[in-house]
């Protein structure tokens, strides 16, 4: 019974590290904007309304019923795929 409740605390605390891990991501600007300028654009706009979304969550103490902090997670993911998306035309230009 012992090693079950310590499988079931090391898995919440795992999901808890793994969670705030992705809570703690910041979108970035990783596209070359000489070859992908208006993917670059777009990057750079995430990465902007990431910081505004992060201005708000302080501005209202944090009480935002975790929406905000599910947007910038979003941010995060949309982010990525524009860095997909970029890999993904260098590609098709070989």
């Amino acid at each position: 019974m012992k090693n079950m409740n310590l499988l079931k605390n090391a898995a919440v605390t795992l999901a808890l590290l793994c969670g705030t891990v992705i809570v703690a991501q910041e979108p970035v600007v990783n596209v070359d904007k000489g070859r992908h300028p208006n993917i670059a654009e777009a990057q750079r706009l995430v990465a902007q309304a990431n910081n505004y979304i992060a201005t708000a969550q302080k501005d209202n103490r944090y009480d935002m019923h975790n929406h905000a902090s599910k947007a910038r997670q979003l941010l995060v993911q949309a982010n990525e795929e524009l860095k997909l998306a970029a890999e993904d035309a260098n590609g098709a230009r070989r």
